[in-house]
């Protein structure tokens, strides 16, 4: 029978629909094959790109080849760095200007590569480069929070495909995010402990929905995914701020960031998928309430009339079932 779940953090149902139960076989498409071509993030092309602002290379100039990973501003940027916020209203309309930060981490100068396939060492790199902007942005007060998100596959909103993902400051702090933060200081206001730890203490004792672990990080399928699949990777131990991380935190991150997609890659033929960094506000980045968490969100439904007229989700595969594919995903050294 379907059933109707709540999302503890923020209160939103999703309908996981058992009546439409399907397997990770049910949903393999080929994903697209990287044709090659132009490409501005390929080395030699450094000059098609607005200048680095951040790169790891090998003792060779600025903005030539010679780099493992580049940072650039994105040349259709949604918002712009220059100018004021002037906030106005009009009646009962607010508006201001699109004063923002929009970059591209550019992962690998492989174009063939994709995130999953690349070294632990690699990956740690491009979790350092977050960290990096991310500590540089919280310097401007115009700012409120950044959003660090991959798109992985044009089905999944990626208009080029060598491998990158993006960065997006904001002088506000996102809907979504907001009602996060505002339904976790809600629960430690009440029990005085963070929700976030409260659902990994349970998912560690009752297992099922874990699908794997190392000594400081846990990549789970949250209660009430509103997509096949969906998976977190959290932090054990509390910890509300993603740029906050001591470095040598960030190899095991890594390490189940990697595993964590090699073994939705396995499960699902290298589905598309979008991932985000969900983390606190700029200017609140420590405190006792909120647990910063990457979501990883296979492209495997789509959203259709119920969905955008209801706020509803509709999963046709359990969490339960997600994790335990998952779990059982082999991946060859």
């Amino acid at each position: 029978m379907p059933e109707l779940r709540k999302d503890p953090i923020i209160g939103r149902w999703v309908i996981i629909s058992t009546e439409r139960g399907k397997r990770p076989s049910d949903f393999q498409e080929q994903r697209e094959q990287k044709r090659g071509g132009f490409c501005p993030f390929c080395p030699g092309n450094e000059h098609t790109t607005p200048p680095e602002i951040l790169a790891y290379r090998n003792e060779t100039p600025p903005n030539s080849p010679g780099w493992s990973l580049r940072v650039v501003p994105n040349k259709f940027p949604a918002l712009q760095i220059e100018g004021d916020l002037n906030k106005s209203g009009e009646g009962l309309f607010d508006r201001m200007n699109g004063i923002g930060a929009h970059e591209v981490i550019i992962e690998s100068p492989r174009h063939e590569d994709t995130l999953s396939n690349l070294s632990t060492d690699v990956i740690e790199n491009v979790l350092s480069a977050y960290q990096k902007r991310m500590i540089d942005l919280r310097k401007d007060p115009r700012l409120q929070y950044a959003l660090i998100f991959k798109n992985e596959g044009s089905a999944a909103g990626a208009s080029l495909e060598h491998t990158h993902s993006q960065l997006i400051a904001l002088p506000i702090v996102p809907k979504l995010v907001r009602e996060e933060i505002d339904g976790a200081k809600q629960h430690y206001e009440i029990k005085e402990r963070c929700i976030f730890c409260d659902i990994i203490n349970q998912e560690t004792e009752e297992k099922v929905r874990v699908i794997l672990e190392n000594k400081n990080y846990i990549a789970l399928a949250p209660f009430a995914p509103r997509s096949p699949f969906e998976t977190w990777i959290l932090p054990k131990r509390h910890d509300s701020c993603f740029e906050c991380i001591p470095q040598d935190k960030y190899k095991e991150l890594a390490e189940i960031l990697q595993l964590t997609l090699r073994k939705i890659d396995k499960a699902l033929s290298n589905p598309p998928y979008n991932y985000m960094i969900h983390t606190s506000s700029l200017s609140d980045p420590l405190n006792e309430f909120y647990h910063w968490h990457i979501e990883i969100v296979p492209k495997l439904t789509k959203i259709a009339g119920f969905e955008w007229g209801s706020g509803f989700y509709i999963n046709p595969t359990s969490p339960e079932e997600s994790a335990r594919f998952l779990k059982e995903a082999t991946i060859e050294p």
